[in-house]
Formats: C-alpha cells, sequence, structure tokens
C-alpha cells in the first residue's frame, strides 16, 4: 500500500460560549477554532483522516501551507504502516510544527487500523481501561458565571473541573476559584491553571498558597513553557501536586521536566507530541519516572478527540482525569456520528481505525467560515 494524496482543507467552527463576547485563556482569545482537516489518500482506497488544531498564534490557516508544502511531500509514496520512519521524514522536512505532524500521523494510523480491521487502541497495545474520566475547564469570567459553569457541568456528570487562572488580577482569579469551589461542593475534584499566566515563581507560590484552602487537586503550568527552574521552584514550596502543561512538548522536553523534578504530573497532548507515536513514548517515560500522566486539550473536533481517546484507553500511565472532550467545547461537530461522551466518561470508538467519519456537509460549510474568517 502507498499513499498517493495528502489533501488539507483550512476549517473556522465558533466555539460553544456560555457567556460573554469570547471565551478567553491566558493564551489570549478563543472565541473560534481556525483549525483544518487533513485527509490522507491510499492506492489501496483507504482515507485516513486527521486534524490540525492549536490555541498557538500558528493556527490551522497558517498551519496547513506547512502540511501541504513541506510534510505531504515527506510522505508521498510511502507505506502508511511505516508510521515511526514517517515520523523521522517530517521531523527532517520542517522543524518544529508539531500540531501538523500529529494531522497526518493519525491519519496514518487511522489508515493502519481500517487495513487490519481493528481500532486504533488495539494499535497502542490495547485496553487497560473501557473509558476515559473527563475535566472540564472553565473560562475566565465573572466568579458567579464561572460558578454557574462549574454547576452545569458537574450535574452533567464531570467529577473534575479545572478553572482558568493567571491573569494579571490575581483577586479576581482567587475569587473565581473561591465561587467555583461553593458551587460545586466538597465532594468535585477542583484543579486550576495558570495557562503561564504568572510572570515569577515567587508571585506564583503566594496565589497558590491563598488557593490551597479551597482543596486544590492539582496546579497546571503557573509558569511560561521555558522557565523550568521556575516550576521546580513552584513544585517544592507548594502544598499540592504541580503538572506540567506547555513546558512537556515532546519526549526531549519531557525528560528534561524529569530530571529537574519541575512537576508532578505530565499534561500529554497528541498534538503538541506530534502524534500518537510520541505521546504515547511521553507516557512510558514518565511511568518510568513514576510521574503519571493525563491527556490534554486543545480542544479538538471529533477527529482529534477519538484519537485521544484511543490513546487514554491504552496508557497504563494515565492518571488524573483528561480532557479528552473537546467536542463539548464547540457549537456543533463534523462527525457523522457523535462520540460517546456521557456522565463524565469519553468512550472511544470501537470501529476501524479511529472509527470516525466525517459530515460533508459540516466540513463545506465551515471550510466557507474558514475562508472568510482567515483575516478576522
Amino acid at each position: 500500500m502507498k499513499i498517493t494524496n495528502v489533501r488539507i482543507v483550512p476549517v473556522w467552527c465558533p466555539r460553544r460560549r456560555a457567556y460573554g463576547n469570547v471565551t478567553r485563556t491566558a493564551l489570549g482569545p478563543a472565541a473560534v477554532s481556525d483549525y483544518a482537516i487533513v485527509f490522507v489518500e491510499t492506492d489501496a482506497g483507504l482515507t485516513g483522516l486527521g486534524e490540525v488544531c492549536s490555541v498557538f498564534k500558528r493556527r490551522g490557516t497558517v498551519l496547513h501551507k506547512d502540511v501541504e508544502l513541506a510534510l505531504a511531500p515527506a510522505v508521498m509514496g510511502e507505506d502508511p504502516f511505516r508510521i515511526a520512519f514517517l515520523v523521522q521524514k517530517m521531523d527532517r522536512a520542517l522543524d518544529g510544527v508539531e500540531e501538523g505532524k500529529a494531522a497526518i500521523e493519525m491519519a496514518l494510523w487511522d489508515i493502519v487500523g481500517k487495513a487490519l480491521g481493528t481500532p486504533v487502541y488495539n494499535l497502542l497495545g490495547g485496553k487497560v481501561r473501557d473509558r476515559v474520566p473527563l475535566s472540564y475547564s472553565i473560562p475566565y469570567g465573572t466568579p458567579g458565571q464561572m460558578a454557574e459553569l462549574a454547576h452545569e457541568r458537574v450535574r452533567a456528570g464531570h467529577k473534575t473541573i479545572k478553572v482558568k487562572v493567571g491573569s494579571e488580577d490575581a483577586t479576581a482569579d482567587i475569587e473565581g476559584v473561591r465561587a467555583v469551589r461553593e458551587a460545586i461542593g466538597p465532594e468535585i475534584k477542583l484543579r486550576v491553571d495558570g495557562n503561564m499566566g504568572w510572570p515569577t515563581a515567587k508571585h506564583a507560590i503566594r496565589i497558590i498558597r491563598v488557593m490551597e484552602q479551597w482543596n486544590l487537586e492539582l496546579v497546571e503550568q503557573p509558569l511560561a513553557a521555558h522557565d523550568i527552574d521556575g516550576m521546580a521552584e513552584v513544585r517544592r514550596s507548594i502544598g499540592v501536586p504541580l503538572m506540567a502543561d506547555e513546558s512537556i512538548r515532546n519526549p526531549r522536553s519531557a525528560m528534561d521536566v524529569i530530571r529537574r523534578g519541575a512537576a508532578d504530573i505530565a499534561n500529554v497532548y497528541v498534538t503538541e507530541a506530534g502524534g500518537l507515536l510520541n505521546a504515547s513514548k511521553i507516557f512510558a517515560m514518565c511511568e518510568a519516572a513514576g510521574m503519571p500522566c493525563m491527556i490534554g486539550s486543545m480542544p479538538e473536533f471529533g477527529i482529534g478527540t477519538a484519537a485521544q481517546i484511543h490513546l487514554g484507553v491504552a496508557m497504563t500511565n494515565l492518571g488524573p482525569d483528561s480532557d479528552t472532550c473537546g467536542v463539548l467545547y464547540h457549537a456543533e461537530d463534523l462527525l457523522t456520528k457523535p462520540l460517546r461522551i456521557e456522565n463524565g466518561f469519553a468512550y472511544p470508538p470501537e470501529g476501524p481505525g479511529l472509527g470516525v467519519e466525517i459530515d460533508m456537509d459540516v466540513l463545506e460549510r465551515w471550510r466557507c467560515n474558514g475562508q472568510s474568517g482567515q483575516n478576522d
């Protein structure tokens, strides 16, 4: 079997917004998802699906050119079963842009699973669990708005709530955490995500120590991704586990965090890691180091979310509840059959490959929005 074509379609889809004009994080506004969908075609008539998704500055309408001009030529004419080899070829063709590489790579897993008639989770070693427990992220807003959304998601079955903090207004961050804890009660797990927003370790430590009174499960990425020494200082100085997110983008950066004692937990992304292969390597490295992992979200559409769930049910080192429910953050999804996400759990599709199909009518509608929204 050989790869005969790689097609990429930039798309633009609104997020589901509970309140306000935009849903934002410390990374900036995020009212829409500016992503891209990848189709990898073969001479055997099998087509693999992938998804380019990113919350960083290089998003789908820019990354699609990286895929089209550099990454697609690297895999053309190759055997899609040679996933590790093709990941190496893409790395040599273009440094960085892991989100684009992840889209092609998840399409390769989709092709292999379809060719063998088995779900991707079996290609990753098989299930060690039937479902992935979920966290839900609460964006910035007034304390009342944040509390209302948190209470809504708990009613929907989520057992873990994550509050976005790290803004310039420490008082607002603290009041938001307090309001959410009061709204969800003492039994629901509560975590906070600094999204790299705090400027120094001492600043982060001071605020986290105040927040600890509301029984935090963990604190995620309080400092900039490169500030590994600062992360280690925060970890030593607080009474709750520290989770690295943006500091871990690939196996090499994961090793740096492990060696320097900069986290208790790793947040692993399929997209940031460059695909399922690298993500599974990070899981294995962290397991050897005694560091549990969870799976983070951009948030993805249905294709990327399906890839996350396949990873989650197959990894032995899955620890805290994961963010594998990106479809819940969007106004709609593009799959013909929705993913099974219910009562705070995500279940893997059981069909061959990723087990998902695209509704082409939705894709065409999103593509039109993407073209009109590129300059917004």
